[in-house]
């Protein structure tokens, strides 16, 4: 569907759903909490479903915005969503409506969608909803949709910063959104236990094919030694592939239930959806992942072989 048309759908439904990720980031948590405000501003009622997941860092987004439970009849609406198997468990149960995302490797799970994979985030695709819907921002939309374009593209420094992606960051703070405070709110908490993490990280990376490829596995214990939550995980997923400089770079995280969560990064040109692909997951071009159930030991030579696989390839 155009952007025209998913505000025509909305403009014409009511008691509406939002449902955000598993191990939610800033953006799916902003494309909720915004399209929630959106909605409420044209008179709906709208709801952004209670995530276990959310963390304190994030948690103000959703105040006064959520439900626990999709009541019969509610158009349910995915924000930022994939791949169904990315919900959070309590929310399989739903049939979703309308898929609202960015990625490039989305699969079919909806009745209707609206995916633009040249934005950074999915708040910019929210931000064009609001035009589209004419409702003008406010400084609580406006902190949402930053939120989201801040935390996708790592304070604008990924590939993924297009001038649109800069306009919308603009637009927000001359509508009052508070980017200095976001910005010090997201990346620079728990510092010591960030660092303590990419420490960690550079002593224990291993090296493929001539430095094109790097992998490390953070046990759970490490985590929990370091005091490292879901957000500072999230923040040093990038670190490896920018202190190699790899052409591809996979961080393993054990989680609590001896399960692997897989991310992988790469440099502009080089598309790595395959690496996540190969194991139920997917991503952008330069950053994909993936929920693995094998151990970090069987993940970490899984991921190992698939990566000198493709870089093998790529050489051909």
């Amino acid at each position: 569907m155009t952007c025209k048309q998913v505000a025509a759908f909305l403009l014409d439904r009511d008691n509406f759903a939002i449902l955000t990720h598993a191990r939610p980031d800033g953006d799916t948590l902003g494309a909720s909490a915004a399209l929630c405000r959106i909605l409420r501003k044209l008179g709906k009622t709208a709801h952004v479903l209670e995530n276990p997941q959310i963390t304190a860092t994030y948690r103000w987004l959703h105040r006064g915005l959520t439900k626990k439970e999709a009541a019969p009849g509610d158009t349910v609406i995915s924000v930022d969503v994939a791949a169904a198997h990315l919900l959070p468990e309590s929310f399989g149960q739903y049939a979703i409506d309308l898929r609202i995302d960015h990625h490039s490797s989305q699969t079919h799970f909806s009745a209707l969608e609206l995916v633009d994979a040249t934005c950074g985030s999915c708040t910019e695709i929210i931000y064009e909803l609001s035009l589209a819907l004419g409702v003008a921002l406010d400084a609580h939309i406006a902190d949402a949709i930053y939120t989201g374009a801040v935390t996708d593209t790592d304070c604008f420094r990924f590939a993924n910063t297009t001038g649109h992606t800069l306009a919308v960051a603009a637009a927000c703070v001359d509508a009052g959104a508070r980017n200095f405070q976001i910005n010090q709110l997201v990346f620079e908490e728990h510092m010591l236990q960030r660092l303590q993490l990419k420490s960690y990280i550079a002593q224990h990376m291993q090296s493929l094919a001539d430095g094109r490829g790097a992998v490390v596995s953070i046990p759970y214990a490490v985590q929990q030694q370091i005091g490292a939550d879901l957000d500072d995980l999230n923040d040093v997923l990038n670190f490896l592939q920018s202190l190699t400089k790899a052409h591809l770079a996979a961080t393993l995280l054990e989680t609590a239930d001896g399960r692997t969560r897989l991310s992988v990064r790469s440099v502009p040109g080089v598309d790595c959806t395959g690496i996540a692909a190969a194991f139920g997951g997917g991503g952008h071009a330069v950053a994909a992942g993936a929920n693995m159930t094998m151990s970090l030991t069987a993940a970490e030579e899984a991921v190992t072989r698939q990566m000198l696989s493709h870089l093998t390839e790529g050489e051909n």
